[in-house]
């Protein structure tokens, strides 16, 4: 049935996907990006509300949680011949560039973030951070060769406009404290945040498919791990360079819940980010960027009811509206990929056929299960 060029891919010897366990990857993958995102973003209101106020801080615990990652890739095995390491010394090259840039640009990308949400209102800032999609979009046609159908412009229309009515529904002014000049800064860092990180998304799936060639559980766990470190040292520098780590201690000593809660919510943060991350690159694996950047901009409208929950946040009609819309947008992109599963079709570069034996990769690889 296979052809001698297609490898098999399995996330370990004994661990095959069939389309009912596809499913349950996607499913999971939401789960972590929704939870992970939402709570990240919980908890870094929670710190700057609490007299926290290390820009450097910040953007590290989005990427120095990635040493948790090591426990999965240990404890589930997998198979050395769907992991195999390039002989050729340029192979090599190859693969540590991408690593490296990668890493860059996520570095970059959690700064420029960390700006954004420190300078601006957090309708403003889940306003401006939908154009992610728009740029992901544009980034996927490209590189990625994504085929958009009415129902995924529905979509990323929906999800937009819900993080747009979170925005319409409070003020537009700048925050107590933050100078015009800081507030246009943070304007800036976070639309240009927003390129970046769907250029980000666009290059991992491209990376995956043209470099790494093998898309295994190992292989998205290592491009998490490496491009998380070189963040982290880059982020350790920039606390370093900038002299913030003078007065951590300080900090944490002032911190209006307590030196445990500070502790507790930098370490909360980081788990929470790499619980995202997971459900990231878990999605681009297993269905595309985009579907990864729409199932992100839907928890932009997830985040205010869990702040009302949380913070005891005002619940206003818009935000009401906003929910719904951010649901429809999310179930029309599923209710595309169950179509294209039903049809026989493509689910971004997978092939999923119309029984339950299988699942086909119409790149470089197949997933042939039984």
């Amino acid at each position: 049935m296979l052809c001698s060029d297609i490898k098999m891919i399995e996330l370990s010897p004994t661990f095959k996907l069939t389309r009912k366990r596809w499913w349950l990857f996607v499913a999971l993958s939401i789960a972590f990006l929704l939870v992970g995102q939402t709570a990240a973003n919980l908890l870094g209101r929670f710190y700057y509300a609490e007299s926290g106020s290390s820009l450097f801080l910040v953007t590290l615990v989005q990427t120095a949680g990635f040493p948790m990652l090591c426990i999965p890739l240990i404890l589930i095995p997998s198979n050395p011949k769907d992991n195999p390491v390039p002989s050729d010394p340029i192979d090599k090259k190859y693969i540590t560039l991408v690593y490296l840039c990668l890493g860059v640009l996520l570095a970059g990308d959690n700064l420029l973030f960390s700006v954004g949400a420190m300078y601006l209102p957090a309708s403003t800032y889940s306003l401006i951070s939908a154009t992610q999609l728009t740029f992901n979009a544009i980034f996927s046609f490209f590189l990625n060769s994504q085929k958009f159908t009415s129902m995924i412009l529905n979509s990323v229309v929906a999800l937009t406009i819900s993080s747009g009515l979170l925005a319409l529904g409070n003020r537009w002014n700048a925050p107590d404290g933050v100078s015009r000049l800081e507030y246009v800064i943070g304007f800036l860092c976070t639309v240009g945040a927003s390129a970046v990180y769907s250029l980000l998304l666009s290059l991992m799936q491209l990376s995956f498919q043209k470099v790494l060639k093998a898309e295994t559980f190992g292989v998205v766990m290592r491009m998490q791990i490496y491009t998380s470190f070189v963040a982290t040292v880059i982020s350790m520098g920039g606390l370093l360079a900038s002299g913030q780590w003078r007065n951590l201690g300080t900090e944490m000593e002032n911190f209006d819940t307590g030196p445990a809660s500070y502790v507790m919510t930098l370490v909360w943060s980081g788990i929470s980010w790499q619980l995202c991350s997971i459900g990231v690159l878990g999605l681009i694996f297993l269905v595309s960027s985009l579907f990864s950047n729409v199932t992100s901009t839907a928890a932009l409208a997830i985040t205010p009811i869990a702040a009302l929950i949380v913070f005891h946040d005002p619940m206003t009609g818009v935000k009401g509206l906003a929910m719904v819309l951010s649901l429809w947008g999310f179930a029309t992109y599923l209710f595309q990929i169950y179509l294209d599963i039903k049809r026989g079709g493509t689910v971004s570069q997978t092939r999923i056929s119309t029984d339950d034996s299988e699942i086909d990769k119409v790149s470089s690889c197949v997933i042939s299960l039984t």
